[in-house]
């Protein structure tokens, strides 16, 4: 019989707290698992998000924790991510084989938004979750560029497509569907039915999440992702500078009236660091988008840099996340992409699944 007390151990394993939620594993019901056999002690550690990057430092400390209760000899540790489906608007359905979906928006163009999507889209997959985008600026499709993918979509049934793949993502654009130098001469009710149309015809294979990256502003296609599609929540993206900021409120206020929880708010182009001298300067000012979600009680999710290596690797198709996975820039965006998993798994589950369908017919 074992001499090693039970009560002793979950002591211990409570000094190691998770650096995602402020909370330890044993209080957030995280620990799963505990065998104790002899002065073998064994037990799991089920994440609702995903950070493999981080699972080496915590199997660390929650092995050495364990080793200071009396009597433990071998700790075995085993740490993964179990991401589940979470509440979306009222009355909105979610889209078969896709558990959360992240709106990306900016209230106006050229705030980086796109790049923001596409590398946060690759840090979650970097993070050891199953993703995919789709690139809704139905009148200026990006991602193909950004993520170095082209080519047709295939369709198995005539009916569905199936995503394209890039840097381990599942990837849908319009612009797989029209030459790249076709202007898309569409009325609002046209961008609609083909956003509509990519979302829901696209086969998404088991996401555990699908990135969206909306097209600027707060018109059609906007207001038709925000209604109509189940969007788990919705990331805003901005600049500094004082116009940016103006929009951005825009379209924040537009997914609260729709019933979308805002996850938090990234300030893109925060800082410029001089490569040659180090100096930091503000370009666009300084501090206007941690301002902002003070203002409205947001999380604050990442101040992220201004820098010549984002944009030549978006532009090369590698964006910096798979182009240098060790770099400090693809730090902060996996550091944003585990706060906005966190977010998401704080939220209400998904419990539409577990209600049985209710058929009412009359006997003849």
């Amino acid at each position: 019989m074992s001499s090693i007390q039970e009560a002793a151990l979950l002591q211990a394993l409570q000094t190691v707290v998770d650096p995602n939620t402020a909370q330890d594993f044993v209080r957030g019901k995280q620990l799963k698992h505990l065998r104790i056999d002899g002065d073998d002690v064994s037990f799991e550690i089920e994440l609702g998000y995903p950070a493999a990057s981080q699972h080496a430092e915590l199997r660390r400390q929650l092995v050495a924790a364990a080793r200071t209760v009396a009597g433990v000899g071998n700790v075995s540790v085993h740490l993964h991510s179990k991401i589940t489906a979470h509440a979306v608007q009222r009355g909105v359905q979610l889209l078969p084989g896709v558990k959360n979906i992240i709106a990306v928006a900016s209230g106006k163009g050229g705030v980086g938004k796109s790049t923001t999507a596409a590398n946060l889209a690759l840090a979650l997959a970097a993070e050891g979750a199953r993703v995919g985008i789709l690139d809704a600026d139905i009148y200026g499709p990006s991602l193909p560029l950004m993520l170095g993918v082209s080519g047709k979509p295939e369709s198995s049934d005539g009916q569905t497509m199936e995503p394209l793949l890039a840097h381990g993502l599942q990837v849908m654009s319009i612009g797989f569907l029209v030459e790249q130098d076709q202007a898309m001469i569409w009325r609002g009710p046209m961008a609609t039915q083909a956003l509509e149309q990519l979302l829901r015809q696209t086969r998404w294979q088991e996401l555990d999440y699908l990135v969206v990256d909306m097209p600027p502003g707060t018109g059609d296609i906007q207001l038709t992702l925000s209604q109509r599609v189940p969007v788990t929540g919705a990331v805003i993206v901005t600049t500094p500078q004082d116009i940016a900021l103006i929009d951005a409120k825009k379209g924040l206020k537009m997914f609260e009236k729709v019933g979308v929880p805002i996850l938090g708010v990234v300030e893109n182009m925060a800082v410029h660091i001089c490569t040659n001298c180090g100096h930091a300067e503000h370009i666009f000012g300084a501090d206007g988008g941690r301002r902002m979600a003070e203002q409205y009680q947001l999380d604050y999710l990442a101040g992220l840099p201004l820098a010549l290596s984002i944009r030549e690797q978006a532009d090369a198709g590698r964006p910096s996340v798979v182009a240098e996975p060790g770099s400090e820039i693809a730090g902060l965006y996996k550091a944003l992409a585990r706060k906005v998993a966190v977010k998401i798994a704080g939220q209400a589950k998904d419990y539409s699944a577990k209600f049985p369908t209710i058929a009412i017919s009359k006997n003849s």
